[in-house]
C-alpha cells in the first residue's frame, strides 16, 4: 500500500538544513522562575539555585495507562524518533514528549482527541516530514496496521501573533487524532508586546512558560513517564490552577493568560490561586489586557468558556475578578459611561438555573433550543448591563449608531454579524415584548387575538431571527432591574417567573410558536393577479394584511378571505384602481 501526503501552502525544499537548534540551558537563571513565597516557602520570593537544579533534573512523575489507538500512535511516533536518529540528520537523540491539555485530561478521566507533540531537537514541521517519509515504507505500514484512513493531509499552520499564534506548527490526523508538531521552546517578552521572542528550549524551559501548572505537564515517550516540572501534579490533587511562575509577571508577558485561567478553572471546576486571583484584576494587568490582547483573541477565549460545560462560573469569575469592563466593551470609545453590574450576578445565576432545571414546557426549554441558542443567550446574558445605560444623543446625520449592548459584543468580543444583529434586535424590541408580556399578566381583552402576538413574533424574527432568544433577553434585562422579583424573596421570584411562563404558555395555546416559518396561502404573483394589478410599493404590506388573516383563521386552504380583506383596505394600503 502507497499512503500519500500533502503539505499544504508551504514549499519544503530545503527544508532540514535550515533548522539547527540552540545550545539548551541547563540550569534556569533565578530570575526566571521566581515565586510568590507562599508558594515557595522562601520568604525572598525567589527559589534558590538548589531547587532550580532539582527542578530541572528531578521532575515529579507518574504514569499514564493509553488506550490501545494511544499506544499505537506512541509506537509509531518512536519509531519515526528512531528513523531519524538512524538518518543522522540531527545530532542530539530525538525526545518526543506529549505535552499540555492531552495529559491533564488523561489524568482527570477526560477523553482527547487533540494531542500536541512537543520535539526536543527540530522543528514540528521537520519530524512530521520524516514521519510522512517513514509512512511510506511497506514494512512500517505492515509493522503499525496502517489503514489508508488511519493518516490524513498534513498541514502547516503559520505564526500569526496578532491572534496569539507565536509558533509555527504541523498537523497531521494521525489513527483519529488531530496530532500537532511543534517544537519545545522558551519565550523572551518585551515591555510593549506579548508577542515572544521565540527559541528553542528544553522540556523545563517550555513547562515554566506555560499558563498554568496544570497545562505545564509531559508524557515522555520515551521512557513512558509523565513529567512534572513545576507542581502540575500536585495541583491537579488540590483541583488548583497556578501560574508556573510569579503570578504578575506571568499576566504582565501575556495578558491572555488571565482569560485563560478563568477558562480552565471553570471548564474544570478548579480553584484560581489566591496568589494569582489577587493580580488578575490589577489596573496595570487590565491595561495590558486591553492594549497588548487582540479582541478577537478575547472573543475566542469568551467563546470557549461560553460553549463549555460551565459558563455561569466563567461569568462569576469575570464579575468577581473585575474584568467586565474589560472584556465587554468597545475599546475604541472613552466616553461612554460603564455599565452598572452590581446586579448583574442576578442575570447569570438565572440563566444558569433554568438551564439546570429545565422541564419540557419550561422557560429555557421554549426559549432555548439549540447549542448555538445556547451560546448566543449567554452573551445576551454577559451584556445586559449595557440596558440601562444611556446612548450618546445622535446627532441625526447618517445612520445611527447600533446600541451599547451590540457596540460591546461587536467591539469587545469581535462577535459575529449574525449575533451583534441579534442583539440590536433584542433591544430595539424589548419594549413591544414587555408589553404582551404585560398583557398576558393583566389579561388584556385583546389576548385572544392570534394575529396580534402571531404577527408580533414574525416582526420580531424577521431581521435577525431567534425570536426566543430576544424574549428571553426582555427577561433577563428584567431580572437585572429586579422588576417582579420583590428584592429576591423566592415568593416573589416564583411571581415573577410564573407571569413569563404564562406568557410563554399563552402562546403555546394560541398555536404562534411557529409563526415565522407560517406557509402563505398565497404569494405575491398570486395576490397581484387575484387584484388585476401589477406589483408595486404597496405589495409588501398587503402581503401582511394576508399572513394576517390567515393567523385569524388557522384552519383556511382557500386564500379568497385573504384578498377580500386586502380589497377592502385598499385606501389603508395605497393600492392604486385598475
Amino acid at each position: 500500500m502507497r499512503l500519500l501526503f500533502r503539505l499544504s501552502s508551504h514549499s519544503i525544499s530545503n527544508f532540514y538544513g535550515r533548522y539547527k537548534p540552540r545550545p539548551h540551558l541547563i540550569i534556569l537563571q533565578s530570575l526566571m522562575v521566581k515565586r510568590k513565597s507562599e508558594v515557595l516557602g522562601d520568604s525572598s520570593g525567589i527559589q534558590p539555585l538548589s531547587q532550580i537544579r532539582k527542578m530541572a533534573t528531578q521532575p515529579a512523575t507518574t504514569t499514564i495507562e493509553l488506550s490501545p489507538k494511544e499506544a499505537q500512535l506512541k509506537d509509531l511516533l518512536l519509531d519515526a524518533a528512531k528513523f531519524i536518529d538512524k538518518s543522522g540528520t540531527i545530532q542530539d537523540q530525538v525526545i518526543l514528549r506529549w505535552a499540555g491539555g492531552w495529559v491533564r485530561d488523561k489524568l482527570l478521566g477526560i477523553e482527547s482527541h487533540d494531542i500536541d507533540t512537543a520535539i526536543n531537537v527540530m522543528t514540528g514541521e521537520a519530524f512530521a516530514m520524516k514521519l510522512c517519509e517513514l509512512c511510506q515504507q511497506p514494512d512500517i505500514v505492515e509493522k503499525h496496521g496502517i489503514e489508508e484512513s488511519d493518516i490524513g493531509n498534513l498541514y502547516k499552520i503559520a505564526r500569526n501573533p496578532e491572534k496569539s499564534k507565536h509558533l509555527e506548527t504541523t498537523t497531521i490526523k494521525l489513527f483519529g487524532y488531530d496530532v500537532d508538531f511543534v517544537n519545545l521552546r522558551k519565550e523572551t517578552y518585551t515591555e510593549d508586546s506579548r508577542n515572544p521572542q521565540m527559541e528553542f528550549g528544553t522540556a523545563e524551559e517550555d513547562a515554566l512558560r506555560r499558563d498554568a501548572t496544570v497545562n505545564a505537564l509531559f508524557y515522555n515517550l520515551n521512557t513512558s513517564k509523565v513529567e512534572d516540572f513545576t507542581t502540575g501534579l500536585t495541583d491537579m490533587k488540590s483541583r488548583l490552577i497556578r501560574t508556573p511562575l510569579e503570578p504578575f509577571q506571568t499576566f504582565m508577558d501575556d495578558p491572555l493568560r488571565v482569560l485563560r485561567l478563568v477558562r480552565f478553572a471553570s471548564r474544570l471546576e478548579f480553584t484560581i490561586d489566591p496568589a494569582a486571583e489577587k493580580v488578575m484584576g490589577d489596573p496595570r494587568v487590565l491595561d495590558a489586557l486591553r492594549l497588548k490582547i487582540s479582541r478577537e483573541r478575547i472573543g475566542i477565549e469568551l467563546q470557549k468558556m461560553l460553549t463549555g460545560n460551565h459558563p455561569r462560573k466563567s461569568l462569576e469569575y469575570i464579575d468577581d475578578l473585575g474584568l467586565y469592563h474589560t472584556i465587554f466593551t468597545d475599546p475604541s470609545k472613552t466616553d461612554i459611561p460603564t455599565p452598572d453590574i452590581s446586579n448583574w450576578k442576578s442575570v447569570y445565576e438565572c440563566l444558569d438555573s433554568l438551564r439546570r432545571n429545565k422541564t419540557p414546557g419550561s422557560i429555557y426549554d421554549v426559549l432555548v433550543r439549540s447549542d448555538e441558542a445556547a451560546y448566543y443567550a449567554w452573551v445576551l446574558a454577559a451584556i445586559c448591563p449595557w440596558e440601562n445605560v444611556e446612548p450618546p444623543k445622535h446627532s441625526g446625520k447618517g445612520k445611527a449608531p447600533p446600541p451599547l449592548g451590540t457596540l460591546a459584543a461587536r467591539e469587545g468580543i469581535k462577535a459575529p454579524n449574525k449575533l451583534c444583529d441579534l442583539a440590536t434586535a433584542a433591544h430595539n424590541n424589548r419594549t413591544e415584548i414587555m408589553s404582551l408580556v404585560t398583557a398576558v399578566s393583566d389579561k388584556a381583552p385583546f389576548i385572544a387575538e392570534r394575529d396580534r402576538f402571531g404577527m408580533a413574533i414574525r416582526h420580531w424574527d424577521s431581521k435577525a431571527g431567534h425570536w426566543r432568544l430576544q424574549v428571553l433577553y426582555a427577561f433577563l434585562v428584567e431580572v437585572m432591574n429586579g422588576l417582579g422579583t420583590k428584592s429576591k424573596d423566592p415568593a416573589g421570584m416564583n411571581e415573577f417567573l410564573s407571569k413569563w411562563q404564562a406568557f410563554l404558555d399563552h402562546l403555546q395555546e394560541l398555536d404562534v410558536m411557529e409563526a415565522p416559518s407560517l406557509k402563505r396561502l398565497i404569494d405575491g404573483t398570486q395576490l397581484t393577479k387575484a387584484l388585476g394589478l401589477k406589483p408595486g410599493k404597496w405589495l409588501a404590506q398587503a402581503l401582511e394584511v394576508c399572513v394576517a388573516w390567515q393567523l385569524r383563521h388557522p384552519e383556511a386552504t382557500d386564500p379568497a378571505g385573504a384578498v377580500e380583506e386586502v380589497r377592502s383596505k385598499r385606501a389603508e394600503l395605497g393600492i392604486p384602481e385598475k
